[in-house]
């Protein structure tokens, strides 16, 4: 990857863990369903109006809409309000990591090293380590909407992939038309009127702040880099680097929301941040590294004389 690339990369993972705190700010006051439908409402609008639309199919901006708004992030932030926290949350999302390296090899052939192999038990390793080191702070349903959210996010890389889209902020913006109707009935028929009564008396400064960085940093700058980057590189090169997000998750929950883990939740990230390095090395695929000691073998096997019939 290139150092320009892989700074963006890094930018990104930074903007995203800090987010999820920050989130967890308007969430204190906003309903999840309604603050992401206010989210995406001003990532479409006033934008929409002075972006063209990209070149690709309608269907790949539905899907994507709704992929982005309603399966994912409407998701993460149900399962922050049910107990997640934004560390936790933003650990688990990361799963999403293992999932589009799946889908990379079943949809385009894309095969593993054996360094990624690695990076990915590793990383797995981590990740389950500090899930079970805090089973109790958050509820087994918001765990498992997290969970949703990370396949809905895989899916959502591999129709980044088969669009084929090189309008990638375009993309973003266009997308998220889809995404605050649904959204907004979801809340009503969830909640009924309440949200929305209590939306304007309950919006301050952190509020408008939260939306703000969501919708701007988090969304417009981070989407555009993340999905350009997928534009550039295969899936299971740019997948591992989300795995950073947790890490910047944890630190920034500690200055804003002061959640700090415990000696064995920094050691997990550890592990998360050595597979991460592990992973982005570069070598052979499996399958190729296969073939070269199959075909070695080959050649130093001696060959039986043929046997008269």
């Amino acid at each position: 990857m290139r150092r320009k690339h892989l700074i963006l990369a890094v930018l990104v993972t930074a903007i995203w863990g800090l987010n999820f705190p920050i989130t967890k700010l308007g969430l204190a006051t906003i309903d999840p369903l309604l603050l992401t439908a206010i989210r995406f409402s001003f990532t479409a609008f006033p934008l929409v109006f002075f972006v063209k639309r990209p070149q690709v199919a309608m269907h790949w901006l539905v899907a994507y809409g709704l992929i982005f708004g309603v399966a994912m992030w409407a998701l993460i932030n149900l399962g922050i309000s049910m107990g997640v926290p934004p560390a936790s949350a933003a650990l688990l999302i990361q799963f999403s990591a293992f999932f589009t390296l799946g889908w990379g090899v079943l949809l385009f052939g894309e095969r593993l090293t054996r360094p990624q192999l690695i990076g990915i038990l590793l990383a797995a390793v981590g990740l389950v380590c500090i899930l079970v080191e805090s089973p109790a702070k958050s509820t087994t349903f918001g765990f498992i909407l997290i969970m949703i959210s990370a396949i809905a996010w895989s899916i959502g890389n591999i129709i980044i992939k088969l669009s084929n889209v090189k309008q990638i902020f375009a993309f973003v913006v266009w997308a998220s038309i889809f995404s605050p109707i649904p959204l907004l009935l979801l809340t009503w028929w969830w909640h009924g009127t309440a949200p929305f009564i209590t939306l304007l008396p309950s919006i301050g400064a952190v509020e408008v702040f939260s939306l703000i960085f969501q919708v701007y940093a988090a969304t417009h700058f981070c989407y555009w880099g993340w999905n350009l980057l997928l534009s550039e590189y295969p899936a299971s090169r740019v997948a591992p680097l989300s795995l950073l997000i947790p890490v910047f998750g944890t630190i920034s929950s500690v200055l804003i929301l002061h959640q700090k883990p415990s000696a064995w939740g920094w050691a997990s990230i550890s592990i998360i941040l050595f597979a991460l390095i592990i992973g982005m090395k570069s070598g052979k695929s499996l399958v190729a590294q296969r073939n070269v000691m199959i075909n070695g073998a080959n050649k130093q096997s001696p060959r039986l004389p043929a046997r008269d019939a």
